[in-house]
């Protein structure tokens, strides 16, 4: 059996590949079956050659046989092919080493990729070659890691030795002998305790830069960000624009319409007057064509006294209109075209402010925050939503303790977020309320006793009361004259530039602005629902979405 292997491995270093294929498969031998002629094929390749054939004879030499063979596998062919299968299959395991990998240093002619380098041999090995490191004892003591290249400057220059140790006071690798020669009385310790401590700090580098990693992703999600909201509000900006010159538009096509209606009616009485003096005078040119034939029949009758008779008569009628100084004026349409033109500038000027005006409320819109109301600044009388959305005045006071953020006895609250700088904006449904106020305070203002309210004090706000009184409170009430009376308030204030403004939402009016403010302190939204005056005015104020 000893012999047959070595003869069987013997045979498969001399044996070529070519040599272990099938002739009709072309393929390493399974089950080769050797017929009479001495050719080798694969059983079940040989067996399927017949059945589709007529003849029984050789593929390679066409020597014939009168029947089918009763064929058995070669087992010595068969091992040996297998021996070659799995030798080519343990080679494919390798890889070769593509540039920027580290090569085997042993392999000669095909440099195959390195798996392991050596620290102590300073050579880097691949399978095959790695054997030796993995199984002599006297090798499997030396240090492996990962492949790595230039292993030369892992070896100590001055001393030609494997660097070991770390040295503290210069900060390099040194070996073995660098302490004794060359670092006397250096601190040197392990090169492994100064790459643990190392290995700390190199934590602490890779947690600074995954923060640096998460703060400029979130960066690029905040441009992300900007860039949605810069494409949402340019596409805003863009139906605003299409619905502006729409309108523009629509006022145009209105204009040269009445204009058309209008020179049109004009050619049209023009043209109903001429066709009446058509028929006027064509009924008296029949007329006259009539009394014209009579004429001609008298002056041939011989009758003197029918003649004379008739003459007469004749010369009463003849009497006609006198069409001479009749006349039709063709109509003007000079002044047509400048009442138009006239007219269409005023229209596009109205409707350019209002385009303006809506533009400037979409602009402060953007500025919108959400806002809830602060139950702790409170009258006792008012109630609030469990969604700090709605206030109205009760009857009855709650019983709540008065802290010295309580409004009493003024019926109003606060907003529960304040504001110390930029802008920001807010809308209050007022419909349907006889009385309210709204605007903004600063933090500072006295809650306690009747405070008038005015920027004096603290207060820049607007009211209604008796269902149809508005007014700025600038100190004296300042009565507006609105054109429509405000279902939604808005309220815009630009903190740094002193600016609080009041608009109707559903108009895009602005009511009032106060300019110049000082506000140099927290300031807060400000609402006060009005009393319930008997469930007259119950409706409560409303902090509404704010939409674009």
């Amino acid at each position: 059996m000893l012999v047959t292997r070595i003869n069987m491995s013997a045979a498969n270093c001399f044996l070529s590949e070519d040599q272990l294929l099938c002739g009709i498969c072309l393929d390493v031998f399974t089950d080769p079956v050797t017929l009479p002629c001495g050719h080798n094929f694969c059983q079940k390749c040989i067996k399927q050659h017949w059945d589709s054939n007529s003849k029984c004879e050789c593929p390679t030499c066409k020597y014939p046989f009168y029947k089918k063979l009763d064929l058995r596998v070669n087992n010595f062919i068969s091992e040996m092919a297998a021996q070659f299968s799995r030798s080519r299959s343990d080679s494919s395991d390798q890889q070769l080493a593509k540039p920027g990998e580290v090569p085997c240093d042993i392999c000669t002619e095909t440099k195959w990729k390195a798996v392991k380098s050596c620290l102590v041999c300073l050579a880097s090995y691949c399978d095959n070659h790695l054997q030796s490191h993995l199984t002599a004892p006297c090798l499997k003591r030396h240090q492996l890691t990962d492949p790595v290249e230039n292993l030369e400057g892992r070896m100590c220059k001055i001393h030609e030795k494997p660097l070991e140790l770390f040295c503290k006071t210069d900060q390099i690798c040194v070996c073995m002998l660098c302490p004794v020669l060359d670092h006397k009385s250096h601190e040197v310790i392990p090169l492994k305790e100064q790459f643990e401590r190392k290995k700390a700090d190199l934590g602490k580098t890779e947690a600074r830069i995954h923060r640096k990693i998460q703060e400029r992703r979130l960066k690029i999600e905040e441009f992300k960000n900007l860039s949605n909201v810069n494409k949402e509000s340019g596409e805003r900006e863009k139906a605003d624009g299409v619905q502006v010159f729409n309108a523009l538009i629509q006022s145009l096509e209105i204009s040269k319409a009445e204009l058309i209606e209008e020179i049109e009616a004009k050619q049209i009485e023009t043209e109903k007057k001429a066709k009446a003096f058509i028929g006027e005078l064509e009924q008296e040119i029949s007329e006259l064509i009539r009394e014209r034939a009579e004429v001609e029949q008298l002056s041939r009758s011989k009758d003197y006294v029918h003649v004379l008779q008739s003459f007469a008569s004749l010369k009463a009628s003849a009497l006609s209109k006198d069409w001479t100084e009749v006349s039709i004026d063709p109509p003007s349409h000079e002044g047509t075209l400048r009442n138009a033109l006239d007219q269409l500038d005023e229209t596009l000027g109205k409707e350019m402010d209002k385009a303006l005006q809506i533009a400037e409320l979409n602009r402060v819109q953007k500025c919108a925050v959400d806002m809830v109301l602060d139950p702790d600044s409170a009258h006792h009388a008012l109630m609030i939503s469990a969604d700090g959305k709605q206030v109205h005045h009760a009857a009855v006071n709650k019983k709540l303790s008065d802290t010295p953020k309580r409004f009493n006895p003024s019926c109003c609250v606060l907003g529960r977020e304040g504001f110390s700088s930029g802008k920001f904006y807010f809308e209050t449904v007022v419909r349907e309320k006889t009385r309210w106020t709204v605007g903004v305070a600063k933090e500072s203002i006295k809650r306690k006793g009747i405070i008038p309210l005015s920027p004096e004090n603290g207060h820049w706000t607007i009211w209604l009361k008796n269902g149809d009184e508005y007014a700025a409170l600038v100190g004296s009430p300042l009565k507006l004259s609105l054109d429509s009376k405000p279902q939604k308030v808005g309220v815009f204030v630009d903190y740094d530039e002193g600016l609080v403004s009041f608009y109707n939402v559903d108009t895009a009016d602005l009511l009032y602005s106060f300019a110049g403010c000082s506000f140099a302190e927290r300031i807060y939204p400000f609402f006060s629902p009005g009393l319930n005056d008997d469930g007259i005015n119950s409706v409560p104020l409303t902090l509404s979405s704010v939409g674009h």
